[in-house]
Parts: C-alpha cells; structure tokens; sequence
C-alpha cells in the first residue's frame, strides 16, 4: 500500500527519509508482527469462549464491548498488513490482509487497500482523498450548502451527531465492501465474494451457536456498534480539521503529508489503544515503516521538521476531539444562519 514518493535526491524528504533508514527504521519486522497478529488471535479466541462459559446476560453485553476492540485491533492490523509493513515478501503480507479483513471482519480488503492509496497519495485533499468524502458528515463548507433533505439537516448540526454516527461505520464498511467487490470483475474479486460470505455465515452460525439467536442480535449489535466507533474514533483525529489541499496545489510531498497530519501525544498505553496511528505524520512519510519503530522515528522527524521550518503539529487525545468538533461546527454555520444558503 505504499505511496510514491519524490525521487529527486535533493528534495527535502530524500534527505529525511536517508536519516530514517540509516537509523534502520525502514527494516520489516517479522517476530514482532508475529507475536502480534498472534495476540490478535488468542484475543479473539478468548472472548468468542467466554461467550460461550458465561451465562447470558450483561456480561455478555460487555463480551460483545470486548469483541468490538479486538475487531479495532483487528483493524489495525489490517492496515499494517495492507501498507506491507510486517513481512519481507509482498504475498505475506497480502494473505495476512486477505484472512484478516475478508475471513475475521467481513471487508473487503481489496475496497480497502483501494481507498486507503487514495488516502495516502492526497491526504485531506478536497475533491481526491475519499476519507473526506463519507457519508453525512461535510468537510467543507461548500460540502455542507450542497447537502438535501436529512443530510443538511445533519450538516447543519454535526458536530453533535459525529460521535452517535461513528457508531454505523462497521455497517457503512460491510455496505461498501459488498458494492466493491460485486462492483468489480477482476481475478481476485470472486475470492474475496465467497470469503466475504463464508465470514457471514459463519459469524451469524457461530453467535447463534454461542449464545442463542436472541442473544446473538444483541451481542452482533454491540460488537458491530463498539468496533466502528474505536476505529472511528482513532481515525478521526488524524487529518480532521487540519488543512486542506485544494485542486491545483504544488506543494511538495514532505510539506503536504506533515502539514495536513495531527499527531496525537504518543504514551505506551495511547501507542497500544491507537495502533501506532497517533504517530501519524510519521506513519504517512513512511507508511511502510513497520508500527513498532514509529515511535523511535518520530524525534528524527520532529527535528528535521524544525530545522527546514514545516510545522510539525502534535497534540492531546482531548484536544484533538475539541478541534475536530469545533471545526466541524464552523462548517456547519452558514446552514444554522437566520437566512441559511438554500440547497
């Protein structure tokens, strides 16, 4: 899933990206991605049989709590997958975000690896990055006055519907997988058809078998409910709310990846919640950069940033949230106007 990057060794991001692998960051990490992908795993295993020992009730509400962030676990590790981060051989790789997103979370991993380029290669940008094109939620002002019916009544307020929508992104996943994959006439598309069906009846077969099939809407309805908003919810701060590229735009690829990223505070415990991707300026210079040595490239970023003067801007899990609702309520002021701009 890696984005091109500029060849000239003069640019500015040559120089940085010589400093990161003389350090030996760029290197693949495979006992790490190991280990993980096997806690992963066990994770899943464990809740799935305690589901089963635990009689039903809140507990089992509180399972499906659990399952939804080994699913935002899960996530993350398909995204890591997805950018080739964790094993020297392209095809590793690509299996592990197969298994991962079309076996365990019913995605495809072929929609999302499309997407996810797109991201990359024009972050926050207006009209070609997808991530500021989803759904309800408007991005812009000229995407909130172009809004009809329910969604502008959204718009006008969403800043207080952002976090009860993010709760329907698991849902808005499985729909737009579906569409791509049936979408598409390419030779894996069918592979990825039948594992996306066999996830389906195997995840309804299974809580059914678990927990009964009353107790499986329920369970389904948390899991689906919780997993969404923790992905969701380590998404967003990323790039919502910080500046945007506008069509035309020349910047170089170093400036225009850190100045459209927000880092939030690194700490052992966010670094485990967020999956590296609160390092996010650092994951979208080197987006194959394997997760665990984020960490150690940051301060060779932060001050190379400081020494050619891009801002490098870098904040708390809190203050990230104030920002992203504070400028999503400004993009919705022109529809909360006395006189609003007509649709």
């Amino acid at each position: 899933m890696a984005v091109a990057t500029p060849k000239s060794p003069s640019s500015p991001y040559a120089e940085l990206k010589r400093r990161v692998q003389a350090a030996g960051l760029m290197r693949p990490n495979p006992i790490y991605y190991t280990a993980l992908v096997s806690a992963n795993l066990a994770a899943l295993v464990a809740v799935l049989a305690l589901l089963r020992i635990v009689p039903a009730g809140w507990a089992t509400l509180l399972l499906a709590a659990g399952l939804g962030f080994v699913s935002g676990q899960l996530g993350f590790q398909l995204h890591d997958s997805g950018h080739l981060q964790m094993f020297r051989h392209r095809r590793l790789n690509l299996l592990v975000s197969f298994v991962t997103a079309n076996l365990l979370l019913g995605m495809s991993s072929g929609w999302w690896i499309d997407k996810h380029n797109r991201h990359h290669g024009n972050p926050n940008h207006v009209d070609l990055d997808p991530d500021i094109k989803v759904g309800m939620i408007s991005y812009s002002t000229d995407q909130a006055v172009a809004k009809r019916g329910l969604h502008r009544l959204v718009a006008a307020r969403q800043a207080y519907f952002f976090f009860p929508l993010l709760f329907g992104l698991a849902w808005a996943m499985h729909a737009s997988s579906a569409q791509y994959v049936a979408g598409r006439r390419w030779r894996r598309s069918g592979g990825e058809m039948v594992a996306l069906g066999v996830h389906a009846v195997a995840y309804l077969g299974l809580l059914v078998a678990l927990v009964g099939p009353w107790w499986a809407l329920a369970v389904m309805a948390v899991h689906k409910g919780v997993g969404g908003f923790y992905m969701a919810m380590v998404f967003a701060p990323n790039h919502k709310g910080m500046p945007q590229v506008l069509e035309g735009d020349q910047t170089e690829f170093l400036r225009s990846q850190v100045l459209t990223s927000r880092n939030v505070r690194s700490h052992r415990v966010t670094d485990f919640l967020y999956g590296g991707l609160n390092y996010q300026i650092e994951h979208h210079l080197f987006p194959t950069m394997p997760r665990c040595n984020v960490r150690s490239a940051q301060p060779i970023v932060k001050a190379y940033c400081e020494e050619i003067g891009v801002d490098y801007y870098e904040t708390s899990i809190v203050q990230s949230y104030r920002e992203i609702l504070g400028y999503l309520h400004e993009v919705g002021n022109p529809l909360r106007a006395p006189k609003a701009v007509p649709a």
